[in-house]
């Protein structure tokens, strides 16, 4: 049975916690508890039947009834905070009403066979999650993220995913060598690579490399691809935005295995 209790200091342990993760992009990783803020992210936990320690709701939400008090039932626990509170506690400009903590993910293991992502650093917390969003829903089920890659779980990380983060294998702060582990090529996007995207012979499996935002793919990542290809710009750009063309390359692989 769901506990509930109130929330009306400001100095209250868990509230001090909750505020930390949200104003704090690696705390996570120190406190080993993720802040899920909002209705969309805690719903797409429940979805996936993922266990959630503690809900905090506002007050009026709580009073009101309905949808969020629902949800929050779905917690272990209730903490009903004041409705200043909680927005003094928000990463949001807009203050969501409800939130989740969950435990830390632990350390996740490379999984071999699996058709995913591998990130090289790629440091806008946007672009990350935006690509996590665009390979759990084009078939892909892990992202390896290298060091120098944006925190995964990060709150922006985790907006920018809206639930992605859930239905994937993901593993992060990777050295290059971990790479070793995986038995699916590694396929690079180059803007000077001889084969296009569509007339690539791609395998069914793969993990698509996908680079710094500047610099690209490092070289000696280069030199580890099975394959390298380039995506047609014939409006004259210089480059895509990271996280466009991993929603093109998955979508490319996505519409093979269909065919």
């Amino acid at each position: 049975m769901t506990s509930v209790r109130t929330i009306s200091s400001r100095d209250n342990p868990l509230l001090a916690r909750v505020r930390r993760l949200a104003q704090d992009g690696n705390a996570y990783r120190r406190v080993g508890q993720v802040w899920l803020e909002g209705d969309h992210l805690c719903a797409a936990l429940r979805a996936r039947g993922r266990p959630a320690a503690q809900a905090l709701v506002a007050a009026s939400a709580w009073e009101q009834g309905g949808a969020l008090h629902e949800l929050a039932g779905w917690a272990q626990a209730v903490a009903v905070v004041d409705d200043a509170l909680f927005a003094a506690a928000s990463g949001l400009e807009s203050p969501a009403k409800i939130g989740f903590l969950i435990d830390a993910p632990a350390g996740g293991m490379v999984q071999p066979d699996a058709h995913g992502v591998v990130l090289d650093r790629v440091q806008d917390a946007g672009n990350v999650g935006s690509i996590l969003r665009s390979a759990a829903a084009l078939g892909a089920t892990q992202v390896l993220a290298l060091k120098g890659t944006a925190s995964l779980w990060s709150p922006k990380v985790l907006r920018a995913g809206m639930g992605a983060h859930f239905a994937l294998n993901l593993v992060e702060g990777l050295d290059e060598a971990a790479l070793e582990a995986l038995a699916v090529p590694l396929v690079a996007t180059l803007p000077h690579a001889g084969a296009t995207l569509r007339e690539a012979a791609l395998p069914p499996r793969c993990a698509w490399v996908l680079g710094h935002e500047g610099q690209g793919v490092s070289p000696a990542l280069q030199s580890r691809c099975t394959l390298a290809v380039r995506i047609p710009q014939p409006g004259g750009e210089e480059s895509l935005n990271v996280a466009a063309a991993a929603a093109i390359c998955l979508y490319e692989s996505a519409a093979r295995v269909a065919q």
